[in-house]
């Protein structure tokens, strides 16, 4: 199925004529549900449906589903998952119990996804948390060191690919120093290259192999003073691309988020400029919609190539039993309670 390079919102928990005749027209890539899409389970399956049918093939549906603050599916429908600080404290104790205890957290939040028709999962997180990091990052972090980060954001991957879901290693090339909220303004990290390389970095080296990605709207001013990683050819090529490695699909961070600059057609073609594969858009505001849409080609080339070797993974995962899944991982996390 022909698409473009974009990946859309919708405004609320079912479309409207115009966001389903926008769809089948610009036929985005993909689509990403958040809080306002969400009512209950047979709401999101049908809405998920309505996205999929709008572009006439079963394309791509991702969601923010990380446990703790980032978690777009809540009670009462769904259960509560913890964030990423516990496993990275349990594994300072014993990192055996836990790396089970992150996939079996994973494979728990596939079987809700796959029971919803939801495919992807913006999860893992390999940013490092820094003292000098803003709080956007903070429990989302497994750790402070790229070693257990990086084994623990695996864990999680294989957990999620267990249960029929594509994991999205996010930011690149990292976001855990970031002294502000890329909601709202530019980070700008001023540590030198080598230090970055050493350690934010090398945490993503380690899963260069991941099939889909997300970029950090970040300024590493040793490298590109100029351009957050979205938009910086520089940091795609000799970081991203380069240094880590990252062989997968990759998608812009939210191109509606405060810390790009210029109009949306502006922000799009920047994007893809650098090396951006596909432009993630996630406001569900029709006019920057039809922005995006009008600035994404056709997917072709290399980036379609790293799309469908992305999609080839989903699977039709065995059954299990979600409830006795979320047992185990608190048993094993009441080590560190």
């Amino acid at each position: 199925m022909t698409s473009r390079a974009f990946i859309a919102g919708c405004a609320g928990p079912r479309l409207s004529s115009d966001e389903r005749a926008f769809f089948r027209a610009a036929a985005p890539w993909g689509f990403i549900l958040f809080a306002r899409n969400v009512e209950d389970p047979e709401q999101v399956r049908a809405l998920v449906a309505e996205l999929r049918e709008a572009v006439g093939w079963s394309a791509p549906v991702l969601i923010d589903q990380e446990g703790g603050r980032v978690q777009r599916l809540r009670p009462p429908h769904w259960p509560d998952y913890p964030p990423a600080e516990p496993f990275g404290a349990l594994y300072l104790k014993d990192a055996t119990a836990a790396l089970e205890a992150v996939r079996l957290n994973a494979r728990a939040m596939a079987c809700d996804l796959n029971a919803l028709g939801i495919d992807v999962d913006c999860l893992p997180v390999a940013d490092l948390r820094h003292p000098d990091g803003h709080g956007i990052i903070g429990n989302r972090a497994y750790g402070t060191a790229p070693g257990p980060v990086a084994a623990l954001a695996r864990a999680a991957a294989v957990g999620l690919l267990e249960g029929g879901v594509l994991p999205v290693l996010k930011h690149l090339p990292g976001h855990g120093r970031a002294p502000v909220d890329s909601h709202e303004s530019l980070p700008r990290v001023n540590a030198p290259r080598a230090e970055l390389e050493q350690a934010d970095f090398a945490a993503f080296r380690d899963l260069a192999d991941l099939p889909l990605g997300m970029t950090a709207h970040v300024v590493y001013a040793d490298i590109d003073p100029d351009h957050p990683a979205t938009t910086s050819r520089k940091v795609m090529d000799e970081v991203i691309r380069g240094f880590i490695g990252f062989s997968g699909f990759l998608m812009s961070d939210d191109l509606s988020m405060g810390a790009l600059a210029g109009d949306m057609p502006a922000r799009a073609r920047d994007a893809l400029a650098a090396g951006c594969d596909v432009l993630l858009h996630c406001n569900g505001r029709m006019d920057e919609m039809e922005a995006v849409a009008q600035a994404a080609p056709l997917l072709a080339g290399e980036a379609e190539a790293r799309a469908r070797r992305a999609l080839d993974l989903r699977i039709t995962p065995e059954p299990v039993d979600p409830a006795g899944l979320r047992a185990a991982v608190a048993a094993h996390l009441r080590a560190v309670a």
